[in-house]
């Protein structure tokens, strides 16, 4: 943690500070105002598609996303740097990831009241990034190289697993559902994004 970028850092506190605030607040009038749900879409309450991802059901939920993001985010604010301008660019790719995985949950559970919270789309998003930037050495490499296959396998199954299953056996899922289309869908969108967003990095 204490070699990690700064972006890095600033998402975990984002996550867990952003948990903090959300327990100073009745937990129902919270998320009914701003957790995703798909029927949301169409009274065109598109804006809970960013709140969501800063909401999280318990402190293991919002602890454990914020683990994994620090695991995953360094590599990608490494690529964009430390000025303004790449923060930006980081902060960016990290709520697109996590709008197009509540999307891509959305797209399974059209018209779905069930809601949705967590970053959990979003880090997964900044997992399939770094698998890309794995295997290219810090920069993009092959969308479908040894380290995006890898991961975007391990990644795969473990979802699997829940969706048969259920998450009961994940740190901080209690007896919430998951949302695993949304991780899946996440990975995949980290994946594609990378490759544009690193044409607007600098180049040492």
């Amino acid at each position: 943690m204490f070699n990690a970028p700064w972006q890095a850092v600033a998402v975990v506190v984002l996550i867990v500070g952003g948990y903090a605030i959300q327990t100073l607040f009745p937990a129902d009038t919270v998320l009914s105002a701003y957790a995703f749900a798909p029927v949301n879409l169409v009274p065109g309450r598109w804006e809970t598609l960013i709140t969501s991802i800063f909401l999280h059901g318990s402190w293991a939920h919002a602890l454990m996303n914020g683990a994994f993001a620090l695991a995953f985010s360094a590599p990608l604010a490494r690529l964009f740097g430390p000025k303004v301008e790449g923060a930006l660019l980081f902060f960016s790719f990290y709520v697109l990831a996590g709008v197009l995985a509540n999307l891509g949950y959305a797209a399974v559970h059209s018209g779905g009241q069930g809601l949705v919270v967590g970053a959990s789309g979003a880090v997964s998003g900044l997992m399939g990034a770094t698998s890309r930037l794995m295997g290219g050495g810090g920069r993009p490499g092959a969308i479908f190289s040894k380290a995006v296959l890898s991961m975007g396998g391990g990644w795969l199954a473990i979802n699997l697993i829940i969706a048969a299953f259920g998450g009961a056996f994940l740190p901080g899922s209690g007896n919430a559902g998951v949302a695993w289309e949304a991780h899946i869908a996440g990975f995949i969108v980290g994946v594609l994004l990378v490759g544009p967003f690193a044409r607007f990095a600098p180049r040492s």
